[in-house]
C-alpha cells in the first residue's frame, strides 16, 4: 500500500531526507561523522558502502583511500548487526548496538542452528578458538580462521563457518579488521573498539529511535520497524520517549516523524549517483515519496539485490553502473527512465565526475534512456 501520494508531499518528503541523510545540504567532514549520524550504515556491497560514506562528505575530503583509512584504523567497524546483515557501525557505538539487536537475531536463527548442528557447546568451543587465535591482536582472514577451526575437529564447510562468524560478531567477540590487500580480516573487538558504551535496553531503543528519525525522517513506525529489527511495541515506546523532539504529520492515515529543529528543506536542482543498497532507499518499508512504484522491478530484479540509482530532485529518475577498463580509469553508464534533456544529461555528467573523483580515476561516461521517447523526466521548477 502506498502512503505518500500527493505530489506535493512527496517532494517535501524528499527534500527533508536529502537534507537529514546528508547528501544534500551541509556534508560531514569524516566517515566515522557520518556513520555516527546515521547510526548504522548497510555495507553487505563493501564497495557501493564506500561510496554511500563518500557521497555525504566534501568532494576534496572523500576519496575511498580516505574512507579505506577509516576502517583500517578503526574509527568505523563493519560486522552483522541490523537484519543480520552487514553494516557500517561506529566503534563507539557497536557494543550498546549489538546488546539492543542481537538477542533477537540468534533466536531467530536458532532452527538454522539446528539445520547445521550447531550447539551452544560448539559456539563455546568456536569462541574460544578465536579469542585464541585473534589475542595477539593480528587480524586475520576468513580462511585462516576456517584453517583453524577445522584444526580444532570444528568443521567449517559452507554455511557453517558464516554461522560460527557471525554468531561471534553478535555476541560482540569480534568484528571486521584492516583489510589485508583485498582480502576483509576479522579482529578482537575488544582491540577494535576500547570506548565501551553501555545503554539501558530503554535508553539503548530511544537513542537508536533517535538516530533513525534524525538521519532519515520523514519516516514511519514500521520504517523503523522494518530497518531497526525491534518489535513494533518497543519502537512504539522508543519514539514516545523523545517525542518532544519529533515533528509529525499523519499522510492516508500513516504517522510520519522527522526531528523537530530539522532544516526548511530548501534543495536546489541536484543530481546524485547512489550506490546499490543505498539507506536513502534501504532505510525505508514504504519508499514511494522518492520511487514510482512502476520503476520499483528495475532497482530490485530479486537474490536482495537493490541497484545502485540515479535521483533527481529528490526522485529516483534511472539506474547506473561502473566498469573499470583499467588502471586509472571507470566507465560509468547511466540508464534512464524516461527521455531527458541536455541539462539533466550535463547534471549526470557531473555527478558520474564526482564518483569519478571518489575512485581517484578518469571516468567515461555514456547517458541513455531505456523508457520511451514519449514521456520524459519531471523538470526542476
Amino acid at each position: 500500500m502506498r502512503y505518500v501520494e500527493s505530489l506535493e508531499q512527496r517532494s517535501l518528503f524528499a527534500a527533508l531526507r536529502l537534507s537529514a541523510q546528508g547528501i544534500s545540504g551541509t556534508p560531514f567532514s569524516s566517515a566515522s561523522d557520518v556513520v555516527a549520524w546515521l547510526g548504522a550504515v548497510q555495507a553487505q556491497d563493501y564497495s557501493a558502502a564506500k561510496w554511500a560514506l563518500g557521497l555525504r562528505m566534501p568532494i576534496g575530503m572523500a576519496t575511498e583511500s580516505i574512507i579505506e583509512g577509516a576502517i583500517a584504523d578503526g574509527s568505523i567497524l563493519r560486522t552483522h548487526a541490523m537484519r543480520r546483515t552487514w553494516q557500517f557501525v561506529s566503534a563507539k557505538d557497536l557494543r550498546w548496538m549489538l546488546d539492543l539487536v542481537a538477542p533477537r537475531l540468534i533466536a531467530r536463527s536458532a532452527g538454522r542452528y539446528r539445520q547445521l548442528e550447531l550447539d551452544a557447546a560448539t559456539f563455546e568451543r568456536s569462541a574460544a578458538i578465536l579469542s585464541k587465535i585473534l589475542d595477539s591482536g593480528h587480524a586475520l582472514t576468513r580462511e585462516e580462521i576456517r584453517s583453524a577451526f577445522e584444526r580444532a575437529g570444528i568443521s567449517a564447510d559452507g554455511p557453517r563457518l558464516s554461522h560460527l562468524l557471525v554468531r561471534a560478531e553478535l555476541d560482540g567477540l569480534i568484528c571486521s579488521g584492516s583489510r589485508r590487500g583485498s582480502h576483509h580480516t576479522y579482529g578482537l573487538l575488544e582491540h577494535r573498539a576500547l570506548e565501551r558504551v553501555s545503554l539501558r535496553r530503554d535508553e539503548a531503543v530511544a537513542e537508536l529511535v533517535r538516530r533513525y528519525f534524525r538521519s532519515r525522517g520523514p519516516a514511519s513506525l514500521r520504517d523503523f520497524v522494518w530497518w531497526s529489527g525491534l518489535t513494533s511495541k518497543e519502537a512504539l515506546a522508543g519514539v514516545m520517549a523523545i517525542r518532544s523532539s519529533l515533528a509529525t504529520d499523519v499522510v492516508n492515515g500513516e504517522t510520519f516523524w522527522w526531528q523537530d529543529d530539522a532544516p526548511a528543506p530548501v534543495v536546489p536542482h541536484c543530481v546524485h549517483l547512489l550506490p546499490a543498497f543505498d539507506e536513502y532507499l534501504l532505510a525505508y518499508r514504504d519508499r514511494t515519496a522518492v520511487l514510482d512504484a512502476r520503476y520499483s522491478e528495475r532497482l530490485n530484479a530479486g537474490g536482495g539485490m537493490l541497484s545502485p540509482v540515479i535521483i533527481i530532485d529528490g526522485r529516483v529518475a534511472g539506474t547506473w553502473r561502473r566498469t573499470v577498463l583499467g588502471v586509472g580509469t571507470a566507465s560509468i553508464r547511466a540508464n534512464m527512465f524516461a527521455s531527458f534533456g541536455q541539462r539533466e544529461k550535463l547534471d549526470i555528467a557531473g555527478a558520474a565526475q564526482r564518483y569519478a573523483q571518489f575512485l581517484q580515476r578518469d571516468a567515461r561516461i555514456e547517458v541513455v534512456a531505456t523508457a520511451s521517447r514519449r514521456s520524459s523526466l519531471p523538470r526542476p521548477s
